[in-house]
């Protein structure tokens, strides 16, 4: 049995697993790239934890990181370890080894909300970082949920009323409008087509993903946003909206409108987390509460600071 399948079984009798942390996603995320599993195993070779992780190449170094559209990865413990630190602990060991023996250049990953790792692979020399997410745990009451947003975003939605949102909009009519507002924009999209389709497919076959929009009378999509969800939370994964209807409320009324998916589904909606400032300060105003996570990262090869510094000045110079 491979180590996919392995996790794939283990994931399966689990009560909770992340959704970015699932077999399936990893497959969607990682097409054409190489995607592996470590394990923590007790002296019975039960499985006390797992790490899947995203191996990538560059020149003559092997580096592990995040995969693209994916916030939650690194270490998920099993039921018998949730909430025991000397057993977290363990895991953690066992994994961080195992990572000594792959000889990589570098490790980078983002925990969970709330996981005991972080302590754990701190004590390991790994490096931590905190991150925050916005999330919105409560949407029974979705009066009491709008009168939360800031008096802007009430009004902007007040401004959307002759706006209407629709569900199931295709994947490929998504990401050509999302093509469209980056190119007002003069940018250019974080992921390609195949990505997206290949995703959308899985996400679709599993029951766990929507592409909602918002069009005027004439079908005319203003915003739109892929969500995807497990069972405990729904992720803002990739929003999108036309600047030349930025006035029209349009952004605003996408936002409440997954939030009423999200209520359907009763689960949390996780605008998936934003460092930018801006981005952050949007997301705040819609009755959200900032969230703490942490990214794990480690040096094995000093050099590959340098290269990806020097990649990084490249990238400006030629910008």
């Amino acid at each position: 049995m491979s180590n996919k399948e392995r996790y794939m079984e283990w994931v399966a009798g689990q009560e909770f697993v992340p959704v970015m942390m699932s077999p399936w996603w990893m497959d969607a995320v990682c097409a054409g790239k190489e995607w592996d599993v470590l394990f923590a195993e007790d002296e019975e070779g039960h499985i006390l934890g797992a790490m899947p992780y995203l191996l990538r190449k560059r020149a003559w170094f092997r580096y592990i990181i995040m995969p693209q559209e994916t916030q939650i990865g690194g270490i998920w413990v099993s039921e018998s370890v949730t909430g025991d630190r000397w057993k977290t602990a363990e895991v953690c060991r066992q994994i961080a080894e195992q990572l000594d023996a792959l000889k990589v250049a570098y490790y980078y990953q983002q925990f969970a909300p709330g996981s005991l790792c972080i302590d754990a692979m701190r004590g390991l020399g790994f490096k931590t970082r905190e991150r925050v997410t916005y999330r919105v745990d409560d949407l029974s009451d979705l009066d009491a949920l709008i009168a939360s947003f800031s008096k802007n975003k009430r009004r902007q939605i007040q401004k959307a009323l002759s706006l209407h949102v629709e569900r199931g909009m295709e994947a490929e009519e998504f990401y050509r409008f999302h093509t469209r507002c980056m190119a007002a924009r003069r940018r250019k999209l974080s992921y390609t087509r195949e990505f997206l389709l290949v995703l959308e497919r899985k996400a679709r076959r599993n029951g766990q993903c929507e592409i909602l929009s918002i069009c005027n009378a004439d079908g005319q999509p203003y915003a739109a946003a892929f969500l995807v969800w497990d069972s405990k939370s729904m992720y803002y994964l990739i929003p999108c909206y036309d600047p030349a209807h930025a006035d029209s409320g349009a952004s605003a009324l996408l936002v409440l409108e997954s939030m009423k998916l999200a209520r359907e589904k009763k689960v949390h909606f996780d605008f998936e987390g934003s460092m930018d400032h801006g981005t952050a300060r949007h997301y705040s105003q819609f009755g959200s509460t900032p969230v703490t996570y942490y990214s794990v990262e480690k040096y094995y090869k000093p050099i590959f600071r340098l290269a990806i510094w020097w990649q990084k000045v490249r990238e400006l110079k030629f910008r």
